[in-house]
């Protein structure tokens, strides 16, 4: 054995999602690997010499996956930068980030995905990885450089937040993602229906007097790609759910085993329609919060499987972007740091069990992504995620680590909370 140091986290309730592991023991890790876990790692039982972290009957999972946020560097870092999206990261407990092309330059060129790597390497503390463009410039009119993105590194190919409207386009893409085995992931909303719309259709846009958005865009658009990655065989995934009508065609298309997979994001399963109030624009998002019904069929499809992601769409706005009347404000929340505990409701609420949960979070999109993440597992990485189940708190804005400070769930109660994340056997943060 190597003379290294040993650290030890001891007396944890261990949560690994991939095996399906729910214990009482801990985890050895040394030169930023995990050497040994499972529950005979207790406090009478570790290697000379070992720093000892005891956990305290906390929960001890995989580092979250965050399979689709926005990071806003190069070009944007008045609104968030590597460095404070992997500090707000590491106090959610997100280990690997997956950073979302959004930026200026846009990431459709592999010098610039090279760029994100050796920027991400010196100033965050958590992993990034980086989804190439789809399109030139995310225009929307000609595919980018699939073959040297991937090449470069990109997990996966994107337009983020637009939709490609060319379904022909859309087709010629996805044959040839087939080639380099990444995943499309796309904003399913129709964009000739949803046009310059702001809110869901319902009895609130009515009476707010808002244009609406029918929740048809999305499941129409959903319907064309799973056709064309029925056709394609490319794996194809919508990003974040939020109708129950897409969600079962989603259903349908799982069930005739097409290469599709789903994401939400917490907003879609926390909050409605009704947390818009009075022109709240920090509940202003893409695609729009839904009524009741929708945010329903919503947990539905995340407790039966139907989505097999959560993530957390964190896509940080200035405050003056914000401080537009409704229809004027930039959609968008930040949600790094809450991504988790917004998440366990679903949990606290007897919705869902805490592994099927935890795996949304951790083996899922680390699956998505085709990285190697998300698993407690012998000779892995030590990228871990230490979290008080029970802890309440509430959300302030101003004391979250983004740059930018534009959550949904500004003052909402919350229960568990991260108390400790590590990243290749290191403490990154530590409440």
């Amino acid at each position: 054995m190597s003379k290294h140091k040993i650290t030890a986290i001891i007396n944890a309730r261990i949560l690994n999602p991939a095996t399906e592991t729910d214990t009482h023991g801990g985890v050895l890790i040394q030169d930023g690997k995990i050497l040994d876990w499972g529950k005979d790692i207790t406090e009478g039982n570790l290697p000379e010499g070992a720093k000892v972290i005891d956990a305290e009957g906390n929960c001890l999972a995989p580092g979250l996956v965050d399979a689709h946020a926005y990071v806003c560097e190069p070009g944007k870092e008045h609104r968030e930068t590597l460095k404070t999206a992997g500090e707000a990261a590491a106090a959610g407990g997100v280990t690997t980030i997956n950073a979302f092309p959004q930026t200026e330059p846009v990431i459709d060129d592999p010098s610039l995905v090279e760029l994100m790597a050796r920027r991400a390497r010196k100033t965050c503390d958590v992993k990034v990885v980086v989804t190439g463009a789809l399109t030139k410039g995310l225009e929307g009119l000609e595919m980018a450089e699939l073959g040297l993105l991937a090449e470069a590194g990109v997990v996966a190919f994107s337009d983020g937040q637009k939709a490609i409207g060319d379904a022909n386009l859309m087709r010629r893409a996805l044959a040839y993602a087939t080639m380099f085995d990444r995943p499309i992931i796309t904003h399913a909303e129709d964009p000739t229906i949803a046009g310059d719309g702001v809110m869901t259709a319902g009895k609130i846009a009515t009476i707010m007097g808002l244009k609406y958005i029918p929740t048809c865009a999305e499941a129409i658009h959903v319907e064309r790609d799973i056709r064309l990655s029925e056709m394609t065989g490319a794996h194809w995934h919508a990003a974040h759910l939020s109708t129950g009508d897409a969600l079962n065609t989603i259903r349908r298309a799982k069930d005739q085993q097409i290469n599709v997979t789903a994401g939400t994001a917490p907003h879609y399963h926390a909050l409605n329609d009704m947390e818009v109030g009075e022109y709240r624009t920090y509940a202003r998002v893409s695609p729009p919060l839904r009524v009741e019904e929708d945010r329903l069929e919503v947990v539905e499809a995340l407790k039966d499987g139907t989505i097999d992601v959560i993530s957390s769409q964190h896509l940080p706005q200035s405050a003056d972007s914000k401080r537009l009347p409704f229809a004027q404000a930039k959609p968008g929340v930040i949600g790094l740091e809450t991504m988790l505990p917004v998440s366990l409701r679903l949990y606290h609420n007897g919705e869902m069990d805490l592994l099927s949960l935890l795996r949304t979070m951790t083996v899922a999109p680390a699956k998505l992504l085709g990285i190697e993440a998300g698993e407690i597992k012998k000779g892995a990485d030590a990228d871990l995620c230490l979290f008080d189940l029970g802890k309440p708190w509430k959300v302030v804005s101003t004391e979250l680590k983004s740059k930018s400070k534009n959550t949904a769930f500004d003052g909402h109660l919350l229960q568990g909370r991260v108390t400790r994340t590590i990243v290749h056997g290191k403490t990154v943060f530590k409440r």
